[in-house]
């Protein structure tokens, strides 16, 4: 009987214990989605990789065209020229049509590798004046209070003003 009191007593200790730290610990939230779409820096890295795929669109439009062209000449040619001929047509347009796929194909990996460059040392440097800030005005826990993130009330310090001014924009 004498263990169980201890027991509980400890117990009752332990809890208590508990929500004295959670009760501590200091929790502000930001909207990180919001953060990264007024940044001056984000916005001209994605009018860069904008300017990059329209770039590669026009190229890749322009390869379609000439393999379209070709076609109907070679289709229109077709009854007047040799067998021969006509599978080493069709054999190149084969090709053309390989090299029109694997040119799409590398643009679109090229394309994301741009973006991923461009906007990893801003998304860095957001971060790193989140913790600045943070730290500053003593709190342990950052929240993403970006819509679908998971946290479902957001009634505390927001610290994107302070992000913002960290960062040197509004």
């Amino acid at each position: 009987m004498k263990q169980l009191k201890t027991l509980l007593i400890a117990a009752a200790l332990f809890i208590g214990a508990s929500q004295t730290i959670s009760a501590q610990a200091k929790i502000a939230h930001i909207n990180v989605s919001e953060l990264m779409t007024s940044y001056p820096d984000m916005k001209t890295a994605q009018a860069q990789v904008k300017k990059i795929g329209e770039t590669y669109d026009a190229q890749y439009k322009t390869m379609v065209s000439e393999y379209q062209t070709k076609l109907k000449k070679y289709e229109g040619e077709a009854a007047t020229v040799t067998e021969a001929i006509n599978e080493t047509r069709s054999k190149e347009m084969q090709d053309m049509g390989q090299r029109i796929q694997q040119y799409r194909e590398n643009a679109g990996k090229e394309l994301q590798q741009k973006e991923l460059d461009l906007v990893k040392p801003i998304m860095e440097k957001a971060r790193t004046a989140i913790q600045k800030v943070a730290k500053a005005k003593g709190y342990q826990y950052v929240l993403d209070s970006t819509d679908g993130s998971g946290v479902i009330l957001a009634d505390g310090p927001d610290l994107l003003g302070d992000v913002k001014k960290e960062l040197g924009f509004k």
